[in-house]
């Protein structure tokens, strides 16, 4: 009789270990990636300090003096990509989102990207080519991607599948394409970076929104402006992507990068456009 009820007790203990990190529905996550304007390229004033409990990130390497472990979750306080970047478009994007949802979804962002980097990077099987080819003139790139395990793709795949076990994925954001400019390869390239992305995600083809947002607009005399042309034509190769205008969003000096600003308002362009698709219609402005 003692061995039958100790038997049961394991038997709860084993089902509510499973329950406890069972797949949550209401946890929403986005794979975020790309180069320096996603990564965090402006100054993380006083308002960025702090961040609603619902907004996580996973810690894409081990931060000792963020207190964050690679592979755990935590407040989205930004930095939210190396241990040393500043503001990115997805601490605004998680931010808008959980303002506007329901109480009960929490939003989860996965971190990849790596300043100066071509799309190149991201090539599940080409990307050792390009890194080597980078090491002479971009050095520091080298040492970005090494902080990734020296793969990001591989990292980010990584991090997501990790995630899957506790959320359920519902889009990718990218911010990528200065280091492409005027590439017109350049949107096949994405679309290749897509489908594996959900191949290996055990994702159905064009299943998830694709958030891509433009670089520096030519309205602000953007050094990569050109570039926007080709990530216009985005949607016409992959039915789910979504471009994300920069349109009015100032940039600082060297015309590549937004300001702290321009990051807050271009997260939230994300959200309102993922909002919009989730039922939830939004405002920049509010």
């Amino acid at each position: 009789m003692k061995k039958a009820v100790i038997f049961w007790l394991l038997c709860i203990v084993i089902a509510c270990g499973k329950q406890a990190m069972a797949q949550d529905p209401n946890f929403h996550l986005y794979l975020c990636l790309g180069q320096s304007n996603m990564e965090g390229p402006a100054a993380i004033e006083a308002q960025d300090t702090t961040v609603n409990s619902r907004f996580q990130v996973i810690a894409a390497m081990n931060c000792p003096d963020l207190g964050r472990s690679q592979g755990n979750w935590y407040p989205a306080k930004p930095p939210l990509f190396r241990c040393n970047t500043r503001l990115s478009p997805a601490d605004y994007f998680g931010r808008t989102l959980v303002a506007h949802l329901p109480e009960t979804i929490r939003v989860g962002v996965i971190p990849v990207a790596v300043a100066g980097s071509k799309i190149e990077i991201f090539d599940k099987t080409q990307y050792q080519g390009y890194l080597d080819s980078s090491a002479t003139e971009r050095p520091w790139m080298i040492n970005m991607a090494k902080a990734y395990g020296g793969n990001p793709y591989e990292r980010l795949v990584e991090l997501a599948r990790a995630a899957q076990k506790v959320g359920v994925i519902k889009g990718i954001l990218i911010h990528q394409g200065e280091s492409n400019t005027g590439d017109k390869a350049w949107p096949t390239k994405v679309e290749k970076l897509y489908a594996n992305l959900l191949m290996d995600l055990d994702l159905s083809p064009n299943s998830i929104p694709l958030l891509v947002g433009e670089v520096v607009h030519a309205d602000q005399n953007g050094a990569c402006a050109s570039m926007n042309t080709l990530i216009a034509t985005l949607p016409q190769t992959i039915p789910k992507a979504l471009v994300i205008s920069s349109a009015g969003l100032p940039a600082v000096p060297d015309r590549l990068h937004f300001t702290s600003e321009s990051i807050r308002k271009l997260g939230k362009r994300y959200a309102v456009q993922m909002l919009s698709l989730l039922g939830y219609p939004a405002s920049e402005k509010e």
